[in-house]
């Protein structure tokens, strides 16, 4: 394609003027360390004709110096990393988040909705979720696993010493079930010389251990088998939590530390006037036989009942008495019942003409027997103690 000047039909070439035809480059002046050549005789040119020679001059040297300053460009490293000034890091500071104990207290928790369901989890865990649980859903969650261990000797040279002259075992199991379940119940004694004993005993399911008296090993071996026993069973298992020793021999006050110091609860039965204070006094808790044996004793409530009749409210008298004990403030309807079927795992109010237990409670208050009332929130019956008379 020709050039515009010739296609406009002008015979002059604009570009032939030498002030503003560059020469060519030289080859050398693409290298990139070698400055370019200077044209000769530009010296001596000075005044008004020198003026088109250094504009050509100065418009060859710096095309390439905008070369070299490209390459230098893209050789040039990166910016070493700025280096955080105090005002900046104060900044910083500023901008980190509180401790929480300088945040706001979070919202309070809506107030628990009761639920009527049987619970089918742990209380526990329903309750952190926020609902209240009715008194009849509550399982007894407090319950003791009991370990007893009688030295039978002991206690009964006690008791034939006191007002009940005869010792009643049953009296004694009864107290405790009261306390929780009893899992292990072992006698040490030598059972030849108290034979009448052996069958009451083994019908609460007692473990006689036959220990031969003096004449026969030289001494009395009954306190140490006893205290081996306990102790094989404080390391051996862990869900006993209660060890019961019936007696009041103070011989076993080193036993009673070495399981409170297992974190075991340690229960002593004994006779008041034959029990050392050293042994009452290291215990967590101490029983009198005596006191037992009177609170057996029948109520005059009772006594123009029919025995069907006497027997159940007998019992249930006794449930009564038992949470109370307990330090239970409340004695909810259902606790009773559970309380009377620890007691008497036979106990079925259906076997003495009732179809419920809230029926047995009220039948107690139209006898004089007992005084009820019904709880506004469960609708659950609440003992609230012996009729007045």
């Amino acid at each position: 394609m020709a050039p515009w000047w010739l296609r406009s039909g002008s015979d002059e070439n604009p570009l032939e003027d030498e002030a503003t035809v560059a020469p060519p480059l030289a080859a050398e002046d693409h290298a990139m360390d070698v400055e370019p050549a200077e044209p000769e005789g530009a010296e001596a040119h000075t005044g008004d004709d020198a003026e088109p020679a250094e504009a050509a001059s100065s418009e060859e040297s710096a095309r390439p110096k905008r070369r070299r300053r490209r390459r230098r460009k893209r050789k040039r490293k990166p910016p070493a990393p700025e280096v955080a000034s105090d005002d900046t890091m104060e900044s910083v500071r500023a901008e980190e988040p509180r401790p929480l104990a300088a945040m706001s207290p979070p919202e309070p928790l809506p107030p628990p909705q009761p639920l009527d369901l049987e619970p089918a989890v742990h209380p526990g865990v329903i309750r952190s979720l926020g609902y209240a649980l009715p008194e009849r859903a509550l399982p007894i969650t407090d319950e003791r696993k009991i370990a007893m261990f009688c030295d039978f000797e002991n206690i009964a040279l006690g008791v034939r010493d006191s007002k009940s002259k005869k010792l009643d075992v049953n009296l004694i199991l009864e107290r405790l079930l009261e306390k929780g379940k009893i899992i292990v119940k072992k006698a040490y004694a030598d059972w030849e010389r108290y034979s009448e004993y052996k069958k009451p005993f083994h019908e609460a399911a007692i473990e006689l251990i036959d220990i031969p008296q003096k004449y026969y090993s030289g001494k009395n071996s009954a306190d140490i088998k006893m205290v081996v026993d306990a102790m094989d069973l404080c390391y051996s298992k862990e869900h006993l939590d209660t060890f019961v020793l019936v007696s009041g021999d103070s011989d076993f006050s080193p036993l009673v530390s070495k399981l409170k110091e297992n974190n075991k609860y340690v229960i002593g039965v004994g006779v008041k006037n034959s029990s050392s204070s050293l042994l009452i006094d290291n215990c967590d808790e101490f029983i009198y036989y005596e006191d037992i044996w009177r609170d057996i004793q029948r109520d005059a409530r009772l006594d123009n009942l029919s025995p069907k009749d006497a027997e159940v409210f007998g019992l249930l008298i006794d449930a009564m008495f038992a949470l109370t004990r307990e330090n239970k403030d409340v004695l909810w309807g259902s606790m009773i019942k559970q309380t009377m079927q620890r007691k008497r795992p036979s106990f079925n109010e259906g076997y003495y003409g009732y179809s419920t237990f809230s029926e047995l409670l009220e039948d107690g208050q139209r006898k004089d027997i007992i005084s009820v009332k019904r709880d506004q929130r469960s609708g659950n019956y609440v003992v609230t103690g012996l009729a007045k008379r």
